[in-house]
């Protein structure tokens, strides 16, 4: 492959394309308007305390994981995992909910779990049997309809989905209502039954970050703190395109500190909002669902034991689910602090104040533990994500724009073009560089 080509944004998707252009001969540029590269997936320490940019899980048995990093790569990352399952928590109560085909030791504990009946566990297997036989090409694809819905259909009680499927997939898709889409809810259960659900051990940032070093050494030149202002065509005009930009010979990307960069071939890899206003492509999905992560550490010398199982609050929305990330990863907190996250769901969440939220989590924690003091817990840090995720309500991955839409030799790379995932994030950054490599 000869030529050139310009990646702006440094997400997932935007260093896959990057690396995949600059291994098949390409020389490649990468902007980031950041001072490092990650997108979404950001990393910080605040008082000594590893907190990613809101909670944020790596599914390890996701296809394009492996492939964009390697055999060896997810060793690499050195992944803390959470056990199988979760614990259904309500005032006074807390049951274990796991898997008993890769955790042995919590099948008598599920099968006493009295939150949810045995012919619905039973029902849980067989779902999970019918999901991992299908192949990969069969998600995302049929007839759509709600979480809910789909749950419904399959005989699911009405208890099971309040007390489990509620709080733990109001996690996954930020959305407590199941109103998204079955396709999620069916990919994501597959990939739970068949790898780990973790953290990389120096957090979430450990992604990107390897991703940046195996486009380094494909050759990709990746310039941060490089804010790209438009995109024009060679012929045309600043995109949106006009008549004919589709033979257009190559693109100018213009910068915002006034440099440009003659391209043969461009990949648009930033966030929803801004792919839209440079490209044009009005089936850019710009609908944000929320998130707001609470971060909340206990005094020192106070330990807190889950099984290593997430928190899940089945009898109030507030917070959704409590995450024992230090007990996961001893990494993410210094000395014998222990260190929590909390989520909470809605647009409500966005404008609440800290100790209320605070508030919350301390007397959800009471309420679960009845015999423990939550007194002292401290807030380190609140995220407030307007945009954590692109809306997925029913039928929408169908209408999602193709890496191609564009016209000219300009391309899309985001999981916008795919589903609101790490997956869909690295799968569209292989397939846009494929789009991109027929302009060089």
């Amino acid at each position: 492959m000869n030529g050139n080509a310009t990646v702006v944004g440094g997400g997932l998707a935007g260093l896959v394309a990057a690396t995949r252009l600059a291994e098949a001969g390409a020389d490649v540029t990468l902007y980031e308007r950041r001072p490092e590269v990650g997108g979404r997936v950001r990393t910080e320490t605040v008082d000594g305390f590893t907190v990613d940019r809101g909670f944020q899980v790596l599914f390890s048995s996701y296809p394009a994981v492996e492939r964009e990093l390697g055999a060896d790569g997810l060793d690499d990352l050195d992944l803390r995992t959470f056990a199988p399952g979760a614990t259904i928590c309500r005032p006074g109560s807390r049951s274990t909910l796991g898997d008993p085909l890769r955790d042995p030791l919590s099948a008598i504990p599920s099968l006493l779990n009295d939150e949810v009946s045995f012919s619905d566990k039973l029902r849980t297997l067989a779902l999970r049997y019918d999901l991992g036989n299908r192949d990969e090409g069969e998600f995302f694809a049929g007839r759509d309809a709600p979480i809910r819905e789909y749950l419904r259909d399959w005989g699911f009680a009405d208890d099971y989905v309040e007390n489990f499927v509620e709080p733990f997939y109001g996690g996954i898709t930020l959305d407590r209502s199941l109103s998204t889409s079955k396709h999620v809810f069916e990919y994501t259960f597959r990939a739970m039954g068949r790898g780990s659900i973790g953290v990389p051990a120096e957090g979430m940032a450990a992604l990107p970050a390897a991703l940046a070093d195996r486009a380094r050494e494909a050759g990709v030149d990746i310039e941060t703190g490089r804010d790209v202002e438009a995109v024009r065509i060679a012929g045309g005009g600043r995109i949106p395109f006009r008549t004919g930009a589709a033979d257009a010979d190559g693109a100018t990307v213009e910068l915002a500190d006034g440099t440009t960069r003659e391209t043969d071939a461009v990949v648009v890899a930033t966030s929803p909002p801004e792919a839209r206003r440079l490209t044009g492509v009005e089936s850019v999905p710009t609908e944000g669902v929320p998130n707001v992560t609470g971060w909340f550490a206990l005094p020192a010398g106070e330990s807190f034991e889950t099984g290593g199982r997430i928190l899940l609050n089945a009898a109030d929305e507030s917070p959704n689910a409590v995450v024992p990330m230090s007990e996961v990863a001893p990494e993410y907190a210094p000395g014998d602090r222990a260190l929590l996250a909390a989520t909470f769901l809605g647009q409500e969440s966005l404008d609440r104040d800290e100790r209320d939220l605070r508030d919350d989590v301390r007397d959800a924690l009471d309420a679960w533990f009845p015999d423990r003091d939550f007194g002292g817990l401290e807030t380190l840090d609140v995220h407030r994500i307007r945009f954590a995720q692109f809306a997925q309500p029913p039928g929408v991955h169908a209408d999602l724009p193709r890496p191609d839409d564009p016209e000219g030799p300009v391309v899309l790379a985001g999981d916008y073009t795919e589903w609101s995932s790490i997956q869909g994030a690295l799968e569209s950054g292989r397939k846009a560089a494929n789009a991109a490599g027929g302009h060089l």
